[in-house]
C-alpha cells in the first residue's frame, strides 16, 4: 500500500464577496505530521471561491510531496464535498473553473472527499483567520474598488435584477415552554417541543403561506419545535419537508435552560462581552460568528440545489438573524439590532449574482 496523505482545507470571506483567504494543511496519514501548511489572502472573493482555493493549494502541495500517494481531503463545506464527489452539479462559473483545476491538480481517482464538522477543521480555519487578520491592512485600500467590480449593486424594484431568483420565506417556530420565560434554548439543550399555542400558531402560519403563493419545499432545523412547525406548515402547503442540520439554533452551553435574568445575575461580565461581540461564545457554547459560518454554508447549499425555487425555512432566532445579516451584508454589530418574534415571517430574495433583496422582516399577519 502506497503513501497516504490527508488534506485539511478551508476558506473565508469577510463580506461574501469581500476580503478573502484560504488555509491548507497536508498531513502524513500514518503519523499525523504536518508536511505543509499555508494561509494566503486572495483579494476579494466569495466564501465558496476561497474554500476552493484552499482545496487547490492543498492538492498542489500534495502533488509536490508525493504524486503517487492516495489522498483524503477533509472539508467542513458540504457543498464542495458533494460537488467534487460528483453528486451535485456545479452551476457557477467561478466555482466550476476551480473544480476543474482541482481535478487536474492530482489524479482524480486517488482522491476521496470527506465532510468533517467545523470543530475538526480548526487548523485550516486558524490559517484563514491569521491570513485575513494579517492581510486586512493591505487589502483595505483596494477593497471598495474590487467589491464594485465583483458584484454590481442596483436599486431593487427600480433597476433590472438578474433573472434567476430564489425566494426564502424565513419562519421562526411556534412557542414552547421556554419562549414566554425567555430562557436560552439552544442546540444540545432540552429541545422542548411546541406547546398547544405553538401548534395553533404554526397552523395559522401554514394557512397564511398557502394563501400567499406557491411554495416548492419546506426546509427545517432538526430541533423538535422547528420540525413540528414545519410538519404543520407543510401539511397545508402539500410539499415535502427537508431537514438542514446547520439551521439548528446556537449552542448556548452552560446558559441553556437559564433565563436572561439568571445569566445577568450569575455572569454579568461574560454576558456583557457576549453582547459586545459576535466572536464571544457562552461558556462551552458557540459564538455567533461560528453560527454564521454554518448558516452561510447551509444557505449556499440550498441556493445551489434549489435555485429558482420558493422555500420556507423554519428555524430559530439566531439562524434567522444570521440570514438577514448575510442578506444585508451588514457589519457585525447589526446582528444585535434585529428582532425575531415567535412564528414571525421574513422574506428574502437571493439573486444569482450574489445580491439579495430583503422584502419583509418580522411580519405577524396571522398571529393570534
Amino acid at each position: 500500500m502506497g503513501r497516504r496523505l490527508i488534506i485539511e482545507a478551508d476558506g473565508g470571506s469577510r463580506g461574501n464577496p469581500g476580503p478573502a483567504a484560504y488555509g491548507a494543511v497536508v498531513r502524513d496519514a500514518d503519523t499525523g505530521d504536518v508536511l505543509f501548511e499555508e494561509g494566503q489572502t486572495i483579494g476579494v472573493a466569495s466564501n465558496n471561491v476561497a474554500e476552493y482555493e484552499g482545496l487547490l493549494a492543498g492538492l498542489r502541495a500534495a502533488a509536490r510531496i508525493d504524486g503517487t500517494a492516495s489522498i483524503e481531503v477533509r472539508l467542513d463545506s458540504k457543498l464542495i464535498v458533494e460537488q467534487m464527489s460528483g453528486r451535485w452539479k456545479i452551476k457557477h462559473a467561478d466555482m466550476r473553473e476551480r473544480a476543474l483545476a482541482a481535478r487536474e491538480a492530482f489524479a482524480f481517482d486517488a482522491v476521496t472527499y470527506v465532510w468533517v464538522p467545523r470543530a475538526q477543521n480548526t487548523y485550516a480555519d486558524r490559517l484563514v483567520n491569521e491570513a485575513l487578520d494579517g492581510g486586512s491592512a493591505v487589502m483595505m485600500e483596494a477593497e471598495a474598488e474590487s467589491l464594485g467590480a465583483s458584484r454590481q449593486n442596483y436599486l431593487v424594484g427600480w433597476s433590472s435584477a438578474p433573472s434567476v431568483t430564489t425566494t426564502t420565506r424565513l419562519l421562526r417556530h411556534g412557542e414552547t415552554i421556554h419562549t414566554a420565560e425567555k430562557r436560552f434554548s439552544g442546540w444540545a439543550g432540552d429541545d422542548p417541543d411546541l406547546t398547544e399555542l405553538g401548534r395553533e400558531q404554526a397552523d395559522r402560519a401554514g394557512k397564511h403561506l398557502r394563501a400567499t403563493g406557491d411554495v416548492d419545499l419546506v426546509v427545517t432545523s432538526p430541533m423538535a419545535r422547528a420540525r413540528s412547525t414545519a410538519a404543520i406548515v407543510a401539511g397545508h402547503l402539500g410539499v415535502e419537508v427537508v431537514v438542514e442540520h446547520d439551521l439548528r439554533e446556537c449552542a448556548f452551553g452552560l446558559w441553556d435552560g437559564l433565563t436572561f435574568a439568571d445569566v445577568q445575575e450569575e455572569s454579568p461580565e461574560h454576558l456583557d462581552r457576549w453582547l459586545a461581540s459576535t466572536a464571544v461564545a457562552p461558556p462551552e457554547g458557540e459564538s455567533f460568528d461560528e453560527v454564521e459560518k454554518r448558516v452561510r454554508d447551509a444557505r449556499d447549499r440550498l441556493l445551489e440545489r434549489y435555485e429558482g425555487s420558493t422555500l420556507v425555512l423554519v428555524t430559530h432566532v439566531t439562524p434567522l438573524k444570521t440570514l438577514l445579516w448575510l442578506a444585508l451584508d451588514a457589519p457585525s454589530h447589526a446582528f444585535f439590532r434585529i428582532e425575531i418574534k415567535p412564528i414571525s415571517l421574513s422574506t428574502v430574495l437571493w439573486f444569482n449574482d450574489g445580491n439579495a433583496s430583503v422584502r419583509t422582516v418580522n411580519e405577524e399577519p396571522y398571529r393570534g
